[in-house]
């Protein structure tokens, strides 16, 4: 039970769908939906990245500034 949905209101709410759209179009939506979710997982990532890039480089020019300071 997902939250008072039972699998046989599923099934039936999926063989409604495949009625409506046809196998070719389901297909069709679920690899240009997992193609989506991929290329935002790949934007996330690449944020992050640059975010973590950016933090080091401050860090290394603090620790610059104190190395200078101290000297």
């Amino acid at each position: 039970m997902l939250g008072g949905v039972s699998i046989w209101q599923l099934l039936i709410v999926l063989a409604i769908l495949v009625l409506i759209f046809g196998t070719k179009k389901l297909k069709n939506l679920g690899s240009d939906l997992g193609s989506a979710v991929k290329g935002f997982k790949e934007a996330v990532n690449k944020e992050e990245d640059e975010s973590d890039k950016q933090t080091q480089s401050k860090v290394i020019e603090s620790e610059a500034k104190k190395d200078d300071k101290s000297a």
